[in-house]
């Protein structure tokens, strides 16, 4: 069985942007603290998974590689000799689980899916000293979370596309482009990402224009008055709309660039050629026919991958930087996990030179001859940063045919995923 890549980003609602400059959760930074060892002798793995709403079926990929990854742990002695527990998910909203989670002594959580669900979660993990670390969560602001240093995320944020955007317009020779985009938090933040990336690359901006779904028109026309080599169309509601406008507008096929928001199989949605040699970019990486074979070893039923692969390395790396700290306590975890993943905290220098590894049984030998292991797992390198982002991302880049459909084209990565 094969999977077609998933391509679902989680909305980060104004009501968390709001929060998000409000209040936090605990003060200092535990992500570069010096800290004694607090552990049981129990490496315990918590998850928050969505268990309602729209995002619930995307639980079942992340619980499979929750699981897989454990699994795996434990074959190659799990941590200290003793067997890494995954703990039972629970029900209620991403609050609930996370206090729940504090009840049966997690060490280190998983999760959740939706950025608007991670303020909470963050707030009651934090207070308790618990890692938090999120395989979807891509909303920018999370970056300056009042966490404590107790919160990362193996999903890069949403800005981090920006950079992968320009350069496909540059790549068709595009001399100057133009940037329109639904009007929300999502738009805003990376056409502003955009603009700054264009002008890096020296290349023009001629006009940046806003519109809410349905109402693309006006947006599309001001595009089309600075007659731009390119345009990019960021979005993630009204994106078939918006390409209907911008073709009446005399912008059509190779001219368009996608975000990850606006991709889609559009087929006769929109008109003949509408979307000829137009490209699109969805994060992530296409999974392996191993990692899928192995997670369809633990879950034959699943029908999606969607941050399966950012899921696996998140457990992975949290058992990583305990076995790196001697220490299944929270603290020590959240201490070790820019190390582990080949970042470096600002003010700092690597004492050994890290040696990459892509498995945790590679990395936990690294680690047993004194070097510092690097972790680049199956979603690709990660190296955290002092914000817990990650600081590379890959990109998938779809190609439009005539008939409206993306097939997938190549690959790209941005040198800096952080928001």
């Amino acid at each position: 069985m094969s999977f077609r890549p998933a391509f679902v980003r989680v909305p980060a609602t104004a009501a968390l942007l709001l929060a998000l400059a409000g209040c936090g959760g605990a003060a200092g930074n535990a992500r570069l603290d010096s800290v004694e060892a607090s552990g049981d002798g129990t490496l315990r793995v918590g998850l928050i998974l969505d268990s309602t709403g729209a995002q619930e079926f995307l639980s079942d990929s992340q619980l499979a590689a929750a699981q897989l990854a454990v699994r795996e742990i434990n074959t190659t002695g799990g941590h200290k000799g003793k067997a890494v527990e995954l703990l039972p998910r629970s029900a209620g909203d991403s609050e609930a689980q996370a206090t729940a989670l504090v009840a049966a002594k997690a060490d280190v959580v998983i999760g959740p899916t939706d950025s608007s669900h991670a303020a909470s979660a963050i707030d009651v993990l934090s207070a308790a000293r618990i890692p938090l670390i999120s395989p979807a969560n891509s909303a920018a602001g999370l970056s300056n979370y009042k966490s404590g240093g107790y919160y990362f995320r193996t999903a890069a944020a949403d800005v981090a596309q920006a950079s992968v955007l320009v350069k496909l317009a540059k790549d068709k020779g595009a001399k100057n482009l133009a940037i329109v985009h639904q009007d929300s938090s999502y738009g805003k933040d990376v056409s502003a990402a955009v603009a700054t990336a264009a002008a890096g690359a020296g290349l023009d901006t001629t006009s940046t224009s806003a519109f809410e779904p349905g109402e693309a028109q006006q947006a599309a026309t001001s595009a089309s008055k600075g007659a731009p080599d390119a345009v990019v169309l960021i979005a993630r509601e009204g994106a078939q709309g918006a390409i209907a406008e911008l073709n009446n507008a005399g912008l059509s096929g190779g001219k368009i660039i996608l975000s990850d928001g606006a991709f889609g199989q559009f087929g006769s949605g929109l008109g003949s050629k509408a979307l000829d040699g137009a490209r699109a970019v969805v994060p992530g990486v296409f999974p392996s026919a191993d990692f899928q074979a192995r997670l369809l070893a633990v879950d034959s039923q699943l029908k999606d991958l969607s941050f399966a692969a950012e899921t696996f390395d998140a457990v992975t790396l949290a058992v990583l930087a305990a076995a790196a700290a001697d220490d299944d306590g929270g603290r020590s975890i959240a201490a070790n996990l820019i190390a582990v993943s080949g970042g470096t905290a600002p003010g700092s220098e690597a004492k050994r030179a890290a040696v990459p590894c892509s498995t945790y049984k590679d990395c936990v030998s690294s680690l047993r001859t004194g070097s510092t292991a690097n972790y680049d797992g199956q979603s690709g390198p990660i190296n955290f940063d002092a914000n817990g982002d990650v600081t590379s991302a890959n990109f998938m880049v779809f190609t439009y045919g005539e008939d409206n459909m993306a097939k997938l084209s190549g690959r790209e990565s941005s040198g800096r995923a952080a928001g």
